[in-house]
């Protein structure tokens, strides 16, 4: 299949059935994972992967799911490579009760969601609807993401692995399937060792769009900031009430907005994004990524912010601000270069297939970025996802099949070496 064919319909199916289940991670949860429709989906993979045949499948005790094709006849020697795919989706927006839209045949123009007319996707907003036309999107009604991001690239694998066992003539080496769970709230792979995977390589397949490979990417920290203030009845608070909310609005006004904010930084420019903030008078806290490529880049905002919290009490003395920093991913570009042929090999794929290949840099992070940290070379792929943890979200099932047919031809890749 070229990649200008039509796609199998059950590729549609079964990410129309994988996004009707809520996997939204939950930020601060306790456990692992943390929302139970995470372990909902990985029992649903579990139950398909053993109906298409496959010999070794498990969901461990924190819902990871791993399973293991063996090789076809005469490949035992092949390097063991991986796939990977995230099942929970952003806690940014709802993924309760998600409603999947087909536009079959897209004629152009903007996209109207029916549940919430105010939203529209529009061309101007996102040029790449005019390549589009003609083709399969999928988007939702407008009350909550899709869930894209990472239900199309578990598709994608899913309807990959189907394609291989069905067709046993084409060479395989030894391979491993895993779906983790958590990536949104940077916590994928807490649970999932490289070991585990015994693999050369791996892919995730948890890209935007078709025909890019993800061979760097941000290194991300998060700031807790925990601010403490001192609560009594208004009535008599005069000299005695610190309120905590007044100082967090104060330290989020002093942070930069002209220059290292998401809304004013593009290309390889770092950030700092307060993105939750919650609270009453006694304490609030304040949940701030820090993202930049340069790894070193990342003491700097956190120094940058230890001395905010100093010049904000100096107008709150009786307040009190706790800066906590948690490690989450570093760029992935310097462990790729271990293992020269991971990126090599997604690019001859894609090129058998049709595509002209592109290395990005992705403003974000994946699975694979802290796996490549630990000494398991991830590059990222692309499968179809656009506008990702939004309302606004949308995929095209032609990208996911192209970036199936993409999967299928590492496969043959590894399988010669």
């Amino acid at each position: 299949m070229s990649h200008a064919d039509a796609f199998p319909p059950s590729l549609l199916e079964r990410f129309c059935r994988y996004v009707r289940i809520d996997t939204t991670a939950v930020e601060g949860a306790p456990g692992y994972p943390s929302s139970p429709g995470q372990l909902e989906l990985g029992r649903l993979l579990v139950e398909e992967l053993r109906g298409l045949g496959v010999p070794r499948v498990e969901q461990d005790e924190h819902g990871i799911v791993v399973a293991e094709l063996p090789p076809t006849p005469g490949r035992q020697r092949a390097p063991v490579i991986a796939f990977l795919a995230h099942l929970d989706t952003s806690p940014e927006t709802t993924g309760k009760n998600v409603k999947p839209i087909v536009h079959r045949n897209y004629p152009g123009g903007d996209i109207t969601l029916p549940g919430n007319p105010s939203r529209v996707i529009r061309v101007a907003e996102c040029p790449e609807l005019e390549q589009m036309v003609g083709k399969t999107l999928v988007t939702t009604d407008g009350t909550t993401l899709l869930g894209g991001d990472d239900k199309a690239g578990v598709a994608v694998i899913m309807e990959a692995v189907a394609w291989l066992l069905a067709h046993p003539e084409v060479p395989r080496g030894p391979l491993r399937i895993c779906f983790t769970c958590d990536e949104e709230i940077g916590r994928g792979v807490d649970h999932l060792s490289p070991a585990r995977l015994g693999a050369v390589a791996a892919y995730t397949l948890d890209g935007s769009g078709v025909g890019e490979i993800d061979c760097e990417t941000f290194s991300a920290d998060l700031a807790v900031v925990t601010i403490r203030g001192v609560n009594i009845h208004p009535s008599i608070a005069k000299d005695r009430m610190v309120n905590a909310i007044r100082i967090a609005g104060e330290f989020v006004s002093r942070l930069p907005r002209t220059t290292l904010s998401p809304e004013t930084t593009s290309d390889r420019l770092g950030f700092l994004h307060p993105y939750r903030i919650e609270g009453g008078v006694a304490e609030a806290s304040i949940r701030i990524l820090l993202r930049d490529f340069d790894t070193a880049k990342l003491v700097d905002y956190a120094n940058f912010l230890h001395r905010l919290a100093d010049t904000v009490l100096a107008d709150f003395p009786r307040g009190q601000i706790d800066v906590r920093i948690e490690k989450q991913y570093r760029n992935m570009a310097e462990g790729l270069s271990k293992e020269p042929r991971a990126v090599a090999f997604a690019e001859e794929a894609m090129r058998r297939v049709g595509l002209q290949p592109r290395r990005a840099s992705v403003r974000g992070g994946t699975d694979g970025s802290r796996l490549t940290e630990m000494g398991l070379p991830t590059p990222n792929l692309s499968c179809g996802q656009h506008n990702l943890h939004s309302p606004l979200e949308w995929v095209c099932v032609e990208e996911m099949e192209i970036a199936r047919q993409v999967v299928v031809e590492l496969v043959r890749l590894w399988a010669t070496q």
